[in-house]
């Protein structure tokens, strides 16, 4: 299922591939609906209905392009979609548009770039997309302004137990969330699969209205940088090391009691936990713990090396003990 997941073209505004892919998987276990933005919202009953109101919360869009501008030369002009670093992007072959358009990010040859510009990266509006085009017109009949770019990327295992892909972030949460819905829960439940997290939490922030949780837990992905040369703090997570959980990032202060209550019950299960060692980046818990009238929130978050690129790579042990720990919070059972 991850893998099919991953592979769906799917950044902020264009989630419908995702969409319809969830779709099918869960409409035979719950009751659903799609708001105005594009969110799933899905709400499965259990064996108790709690005191408090429970959401969880994955978004379903990924990092991408949008095509801005064509050049008289045929060349695609393109601004990102979610927050992507240049220097992941050149030279990547991208698909472009609804028919797959395949192109390559290209800048100028290396021998015409002057000596400054030899050991920086350049911008994105230095940057084009070639996608073979002889012209403008031949381009234009290609594709069009406002058309979506994706990173062509595979889907594969490799090393001791690791996967690597575009979009692990957050299609991780969404599965695990299709797997919980599939299953028996012990309370009732809402799932909030939202769109355009990527872009300022924008879908998390109109289902936390409409669902009014009083708590919600949130499924991510997170920055590692476990990497050669980074030690102590500056690895924030590492992969291996199990679920990361936040007591703080740049958008939320997470609630204490959870926050501790989580990595106890982590703690007494043997399951391997961390938590981040920097407070950075942000996900859609900021966005749900103060829509409609606020809500105490909780992230588990799956380690992730180069994310937000057409090559992110996590350790698929830490997606087994983060199972293993939802089974705890949400089923009363280790396996």
């Amino acid at each position: 299922m991850l893998k099919t997941l991953c592979l769906l073209n799917g950044t902020s505004g264009d989630e419908n591939k995702v969409r319809d892919y969830i779709i099918s998987e869960i409409k035979d276990y719950c009751e659903y609906t799609v708001d105005s933005l594009g969110s799933i919202i899905a709400t499965k009953k259990g064996r108790i209905t709690p005191n408090k109101k429970i959401s969880i919360n994955a978004h379903m869009d990924e990092v991408g392009f949008i095509i801005t501008g064509i050049t008289e030369d045929g060349y695609l002009r393109f601004l990102t979609v979610g927050g992507i670093n240049p220097n992941v992007c050149l030279d990547r072959v991208v698909t472009v548009g609804d028919n797959s358009v395949s192109g390559v990010i290209a800048d100028k040859a290396f021998h015409l770039l002057e000596k400054s510009e030899r050991d920086t990266c350049p911008d994105f509006d230095k940057m084009l997309i070639d996608i073979g085009a002889a012209s403008k017109k031949e381009a234009e009949s290609l594709v069009s302004i406002g058309d979506f770019a994706y990173f062509d990327s595979d889907y594969y295992e490799f090393g001791n137990g690791y996967i690597k892909s575009k979009a692990l972030d957050d299609r991780i949460g969404c599965m695990l969330m299709i797997e919980m819905i599939k299953s028996d829960l012990k309370y009732d439940m809402t799932f909030c699969f939202n769109v355009q997290e990527e872009v300022g939490l924008r879908g998390s922030a109109c289902t936390s209205y409409t669902v009014g949780a009083d708590v919600a837990v949130v499924l991510e992905s997170t920055t590692a940088a476990d990497l050669d040369g980074v030690s102590g703090l500056d690895r924030v997570c590492v992969l291996g090391d199990g679920p990361v959980v936040s007591f703080m990032d740049g958008r939320t202060i997470y609630d204490k009691e959870y926050y501790r209550a989580v990595r106890d019950l982590a703690a007494e299960n043997n399951i391997p936990c961390q938590t981040k060692t920097a407070v950075a980046g942000g996900n859609d818990a900021g966005s749900i713990q103060v829509g409609g009238k606020g809500a105490r929130v909780i992230a588990i978050s799956i380690p992730s090396r180069y994310i937000h690129s057409a090559a992110s790579v996590v350790k698929k042990s830490d997606i087994e003990n983060t199972r293993k720990l939802l089974n705890l919070m949400f089923y009363d059972r280790k396996d």
